[in-house]
């Protein structure tokens, strides 16, 4: 199956939706986007909101997150691969027949920075893309932080000065170093803490 459609204005990064599609392969004006298959996807069951690496491995216990979702939805779209003309084709080779009217074309812009690490010999690297600065602090926590970006949340133990050193090292700039150890970012109480950090960016 094949359509067309129009270059997206601007220049922000530009990509192509394909959930909704069974398994396959697709090309822009003839190049290769790679294949695809965003139907498969683990079982839902035991899945967590944390991630933790640390400790002897368990199939049981380690890093069961994001089951039932695809390992891959949103596929890149190299501006060099678009024409100025607008007049662009996707063609796709379907082969377990999924609906293509879930194909969605749009572009991405980076206004979220997030990172974390472990407590111990670590440094979290916060940057932001394209030029952009780093405008507001979101979310700080250094102790047992749950979630992922975009959903972090405090956990049990938490350092009370952790956001404000953060704030001090890292507004206004474009990227930033923050050691993670309780020294700089203060006690929490706890052992093996992490420190997650979600961040705006704007020019």
């Amino acid at each position: 199956m094949f359509t067309t459609f129009p270059t997206p204005l601007g220049t922000d990064p530009v990509v192509v939706d394909l959930l909704g599609l069974g398994k396959g392969e697709a090309w822009v004006n003839g190049q290769s986007l790679g294949r695809y298959w965003p139907t498969i996807g683990a079982n839902e069951d035991g899945c967590s909101d944390y991630c933790d690496y640390r400790g002897n491995y368990s199939p049981d216990n380690k890093c069961l997150t994001n089951r039932g979702k695809p390992t891959q939805r949103w596929y890149h779209v190299p501006r060099c691969f678009l024409k100025a003309n607008n007049n662009n084709v996707i063609v796709i080779f379907e082969e377990f027949g999924g609906n293509p009217w879930n194909v969605k074309f749009q572009t991405v812009t980076v206004g979220t920075a997030c990172a974390n690490a472990l407590e111990g010999n670590y440094t979290l690297e916060l940057s932001c893309q394209g030029g952009r600065l780093i405008s507001n602090i979101k979310f700080v926590s250094f102790g047992l932080p749950i979630g992922s970006c975009g959903s972090f949340s405090q956990g049990r133990c938490e350092s009370p000065t952790a956001y404000s050193y953060v704030m001090n090292n890292c507004l206004g700039k474009r990227q930033c170093s923050i050691p993670v150890n309780e020294l700089a970012l203060g006690s929490t109480g706890c052992n093996e803490n992490r420190l997650a950090v979600e961040a705006e960016c704007w020019e």
